[in-house]
């Protein structure tokens, strides 16, 4: 039998959650370092399954399938595509730099009369995220993909909950009440989609008798599986409400700004960079290959959806007066391009889309990362606290600087090429949904450099003329971050290699083909 790798990738990280849960309350340094060496040896784990990975060969490779519970046919099946390879590998990346970042977020909770471990939990609760994140990237078992689906987000409401962000001006109750607000309203939201999609799972297996994605689609294929046009689309719209819940598609991406204001900025960035990439994903594979013609029923209705999304959430970002929530918005704006590009069924759309799920994850979490580490500098998230930063601390300016950039895709970094793609894929299919989109462009441009301008710029405030510089282990966050940004934004080829035959292959579940030029080439 082959090394089972992408069970491997998956269980190293829930294996080190319960060994970091164990370490006594008095090594909270060796909990800290075993998370940091498991999360580091998860991502050799991911690196092993991308150049494993044959982006010209089967479309679901490294597979596992394993009997699990077999009353209900329900089987333990793994499988990546070239989505999941730069899903599972973006995943693995960040974790690293999340626990670093929030190397002493837990630290204020530590009571030496007291047995709880906060730190040991916070580190644990992250790893248990990673795990579970990593097996919905790689399940081709649609009971096994809601399981963990679902099951994720019992660590992330303790992370918002019972870690969140103490930098409030109000007082410490105030401050707990807002944090078990996000935190419920986290679950609720979450909680929802996820039952409305366990209801079109059931239905799924009465339609289908299966509950394997390569089942069903192969049957649906070759004409043995047919399904009446109104059920196909109730199903569909059962899986895509759960998935618009944790994308966030407006109207339903309310609790993310109040998750994302709350957690620590290291969860801020799980939540948006990695968490919520597993709705866009699941749009992908599931809606996409599952139910074809209600995908293509409602794709009119997504789009407009989608370009709301972006247009509202940079409008709101345009207000903000927090820094975390503003870049709340501006992702729920970058998730609406994401969201767009999937479904104008184009070869660059969704390609673009698959891309801007990676670099949105690495530009967000430079972003948050450097902001978080400014927030905690001078203890406060609104913009007119801050004044003058760069002349204080220029490293840190700096590298916020070209965050920033990278969130209003500027040209020469990465989500620049994927926003790019996804434009020209949208409008050449749906030109009036593509021309609208580029107004989030501007909106970006705005909420960004107003953001720069307001905190790093002008007269230095008395209150940020001593505040340090980053420090080393902040640097070792920041800087492998930026330099992906200018790597992927000169050179995508690397990922778009991986992605774009599992593209094409999305495209044929849908029947739908590249439309052809207007305009002949010169010949």
């Amino acid at each position: 039998m082959s090394f089972p790798l992408l069970t491997a990738t998956a269980a190293l990280p829930a294996l080190g959650a319960i060994a970091t849960a164990a370490v006594p309350a008095a090594r909270r340094t060796a909990a800290k370092w075993l998370a940091l060496l498991v999360s580091l040896a998860t991502l050799v784990l991911a690196l092993v399954v991308m150049v494993r990975f044959d982006p010209g060969g089967d479309r679901y490779q490294l597979t596992e399938s394993h009997p699990w519970i077999s009353d209900f046919g329900v089987r333990y099946e793994l499988g990546v595509d070239g989505i999941g390879v730069a899903l599972i590998a973006l995943t693995a990346l960040l974790i690293p730099f999340v626990i670093l970042a929030g190397w002493h977020d837990a630290d204020p909770l530590e009571t030496h009369s007291s047995r709880w471990r906060p730190t040991q939990g916070f580190f644990a609760l992250i790893l248990a995220v990673e795990a579970m994140v990593i097996i919905s990237f790689e399940a081709t078992d649609v009971f096994l993909f809601y399981i963990f689906f679902e099951a994720m987000l019992i660590p992330m409401y303790f992370l918002i909950g019972g870690f969140g962000d103490r930098a409030h001006s109000g007082t410490d109750e105030n401050a707990a009440a807002q944090r078990s607000y996000a935190a419920v309203k986290f679950l609720l939201y979450n909680l929802a989609g996820g039952l409305i999609m366990l209801a079109a799972v059931i239905g799924l297996y009465v339609v289908a008798g299966s509950f394997s994605l390569q089942e069903i689609a192969a049957a649906r294929a070759d004409g043995s599986l047919e399904m009446a046009t109104t059920t196909e689309r109730w199903l569909f719209l059962g899986f895509f409400f759960a998935f618009a819940v944790k994308a966030p598609l407006w109207p339903l991406h309310t609790w993310l700004p109040n998750a994302m204001g709350e957690a620590t900025t290291p969860v801020a960035v799980l939540i948006t960079a990695v968490v919520d990439k597993v709705g866009t994903f699941a749009m992908l594979r599931f809606c996409l290959q599952l139910f074809p013609e209600a995908s293509k029923w409602a794709t009119p209705a997504i789009l407009v959806l989608a370009l709301i999304s972006i247009i509202y959430g940079a409008l709101l970002a345009v207000g903000q007066r927090d820094i975390k929530r503003l870049v709340a918005y501006a992702s729920i704006s970058h998730f609406g391009f994401i969201i767009m590009g999937i479904f104008a069924m184009t070869s660059q759309g969704q390609s673009g889309a698959t891309l801007y799920m990676v670099n949105h994850g690495i530009s967000t979490a430079a972003l948050m990362l450097v902001a978080g580490f400014l927030i905690s500098r001078r203890g406060s998230r609104l913009i007119a606290d801050y004044g003058g930063v760069q002349k204080v601390a220029p490293v840190l300016a700096g590298t916020f600087l070209i965050g920033g950039l990278a969130t209003l895709s500027l040209p020469g970094l990465a989500p620049f090429v994927s926003e790019f793609l996804v434009l020209v894929g949208t409008f050449a299919r749906y030109p009036v949904i593509g021309i609208i989109a580029t107004f989030g462009i501007v909106l970006a441009a705005l909420y960004t450099l107003v953001l720069y301008q307001r905190t790093m710029t002008g007269p230095v405030k008395p209150e940020v003329s001593t505040m340090p510089d980053l420090r080393v282990r902040e640097l070792l966050v920041v800087a492998p971050l930026i330099a992906l940004l200018i790597f992927l934004g000169v050179f995508p080829k690397p990922v778009t290699e991986i992605i774009d035959p599992a593209v094409q292959q999305t495209l044929s579940d849908v029947q739908k083909k590249d439309p052809q030029p207007e305009v002949e080439a010169a010949k």
